[in-house]
């Protein structure tokens, strides 16, 4: 095979037209490139099919992300001509993935001693715990639902509205929106947790468009965070007030959503992560409880909403053999309750009944622990990359776009 028509020296020009910039190439990445691009061009030919590439990218580089296979996947698409790739464009493709990725596989520089940067992490830890995190949390049901017990549970704290503010509010006649904050800490770790409510919604005789003040309220959380993005002088530390994610209580009908459970997961699953939980689940028997769960899966599914973290691309294998074990288990079927209750010789939070305890935390109850674990120990980071770079960065995109196109036609330039 001829190789000619690629640069000799190891050097690759990466889109001129657009970054006029040369990514040099080792003589070792580059004979590891030519290697593989050889096998895969068993006509000698200089060309590869296209759909031979996302193995040769994993050849040569390893493990390869999910995301990052869907990078290759478009600088692919946009250099193929009838199905195949030249042997430039496959170089060019190479080295553009080495640049977004530290994922080189066996193309990694060997060290012959220690040098000190395996402390980096030990740096990041220590300089996130000064500053502390941030997670926001919203909480949406119809009233009596046991909201607010659900997330002092979750958090074993007063930290719901009622519960911290002790006021007895009237059912409002249209949805409102409440947020409040609170630092909790927990072995040195501070974290502001943001838990929002939305009293009102779903309890009127018409709820039409109920939902609209709660997509409002998201959408304007990313506006706040796009002002201050673009702001000239914007803050060293911008607050994020983002919804992380959004508990979505069902009622315990054992029958299957609702159409007003339908119609706000549809409106609001494009931008918030969205985690269903049956409210009050030992209300039910452990087989009406699964039946009901598998009703609600069918209608998540005929309708096209997006749950986390089933609806989400996972990273790689492991992220997504986690995603599934929990999608197994959604909607969590859960039990609330901040009160401590005496079983045999030990205190559990749990709810008395003339027939025994339901225990909050014991797994052969409910699935209280395994909805606290995914939300707080598993992906709670997850939860606030999902908001960031898939909500977020959708609705930041659209949003610029609009302005782009407005600042195009008050200018009279074209938008292309």
């Amino acid at each position: 095979m001829s190789l000619s028509s690629a640069p000799t020296d190891g050097t690759v020009l990466l889109a001129p037209s657009r970054f006029y910039h040369v990514q040099q190439l080792t003589t070792r990445q580059k004979e590891a490139f030519v290697r593989a691009f050889q096998e895969a061009d068993t006509n000698d030919a200089g060309l590869v099919a296209v759909s031979a590439i996302p193995a040769l990218v994993k050849q040569v580089l390893g493990t390869v992300s999910n995301h990052e296979m869907h990078e290759v996947q478009t600088r692919v698409d946009l250099r193929a001509h009838k199905g195949e790739v030249t042997f430039p464009d496959f170089m060019e493709i190479m080295t553009e993935t080495m640049s977004s990725t530290t994922q080189w596989g066996q193309l990694k520089t060997p060290l012959s001693g220690h040098v000190g940067f395996d402390s980096l992490q030990t740096q990041i830890t220590q300089k996130a715990l000064k500053r502390g995190f941030e997670f926001n949390l919203m909480v949406v049901g119809e009233s009596g639902m046991g909201k607010s017990t659900m997330v002092n549970t979750l958090f074993k704290a007063k930290v719901s509205r009622p519960s911290c503010m002790q006021v007895q509010s009237p059912i409002p006649s249209t949805v409102d929106i409440n947020a409040v904050s609170h630092v909790i800490e927990e072995k040195g770790v501070r974290l502001k947790l943001t838990i929002t409510d939305t009293p009102g919604f779903g309890d009127q005789i018409n709820n039409k468009d109920c939902w609209a003040p709660i997509v409002d309220y998201v959408n304007e959380q990313f506006e706040l965070y796009l002002a201050e993005e673009v702001s000239i002088n914007r803050k060293r530390f911008i607050p994020d007030s983002r919804v992380h994610c959004c508990l979505y209580f069902i009622q315990p009908s054992g029958h299957a959503l609702k159409p007003l459970d339908i119609e706000f997961m549809r409106h609001l699953h494009d931008c918030v992560n969205i985690v269903p939980v049956i409210a009050k689940a030992d209300t039910m028997t452990v087989e009406e409880r699964d039946c009901f769960k598998q009703r609600i899966r069918e209608d998540i599914t005929q309708h096209g909403i997006r749950i986390y973290p089933s609806g989400y691309d996972p990273e790689d294998e492991a992220e997504k053999t986690l995603a599934d074990s929990i999608d197994a288990l959604i909607p969590f079927g859960v039990v609330g309750s901040d009160r401590v209750v005496k079983v045999g010789s030990k205190e559990v939070y749990g709810r008395q009944t003339r027939w025994g305890v339901v225990e909050v935390e014991n797994k052969d109850h409910c699935e209280f622990s395994q909805l606290r674990d995914m939300l707080i120990k598993t992906h709670m980071q997850d939860l606030k990359e999902k908001t960031d770079k898939v909500h977020y960065e959708s609705f930041r995109r659209q949003r610029l776009q609009q302005h782009h196109e407005q600042a195009s036609k008050y200018t009279g330039e074209s938008n292309i």
